[in-house]
C-alpha cells in the first residue's frame, strides 16, 4: 500500500501549486462543458476522500467493508462547494489526501487483500479502492486542466 500512497501523495504535490494558481474568479466559473466549476469540483474530491477515508480504515479493522454509495451531485449541491473560498477548498482538500497517504503507508500489509463492497459495484480488495481512488482523482483533475505525470503507481 507504501506505493499507493506515494503515488497520492506525488499527485498532492504535483496538482496543489497548480491550483493554487487558480484565481478565485475562475475557481467559481463552470469548468466542465454544462457542469461543475473548479470549486465543485475539489469539493467533490473532498466528498471522496471523506468517504474512502473511512472506508480505508474500516477495511482495515474489520477485514472487509460493505458500505453504500453516495448521491456525488446532491452532496455538492448541499454542501455549496460553489460559494466557499477557493483557498479553503484546497487546504481542506490537501489536507484530507495529505491524512489518507498517511493512513494508507501505515495499514497493516494483509488489509491490502480486504473485500470491499461499495454500493452497487462489484467486490474489490483494498489494495484496488486506494489505486482507483488515486486514479478517480486524477481523472477529475485532469478535467480542470491539472495534468499529472504518470509515476508508474497510479492509473490514470
Amino acid at each position: 500500500m507504501r506505493e499507493i500512497a506515494d503515488s497520492l501523495t506525488a499527485t498532492l504535490e504535483q496538482a496543489l501549486p497548480v491550483l493554487e494558481a487558480v484565481r478565485e474568479e475562475d475557481a467559481s466559473k463552470p469548468a466542465l462543458g454544462g457542469g461543475w466549476s473548479r470549486k465543485q469540483v475539489v469539493g467533490h474530491l473532498i466528498d471522496s476522500a471523506s468517504n474512502n477515508h473511512q472506508r480505508f480504515v474500516r477495511a482495515g479493522l474489520a477485514g472487509g467493508l460493505e458500505w453504500p454509495g453516495y448521491d456525488q451531485n446532491g452532496c455538492v449541491n448541499i454542501q455549496a462547494y460553489d460559494q466557499a473560498p477557493w483557498a479553503m477548498l484546497l487546504e481542506i482538500w490537501s489536507a484530507m489526501n495529505r491524512l489518507l497517504g498517511h493512513v494508507l503507508r501505515y495499514l497493516p500489509a494483509e488489509a491490502a487483500g480486504a473485500v470491499c463492497r461499495i454500493g452497487n459495484y462489484q467486490p474489490m480488495p483494498l489494495r484496488e479502492l486506494a489505486q482507483d481512488y488515486v486514479s478517480h482523482l486524477r481523472h477529475h483533475l485532469s478535467q480542470i486542466g491539472v495534468e499529472i505525470e504518470i509515476d508508474g503507481h497510479g492509473r490514470n
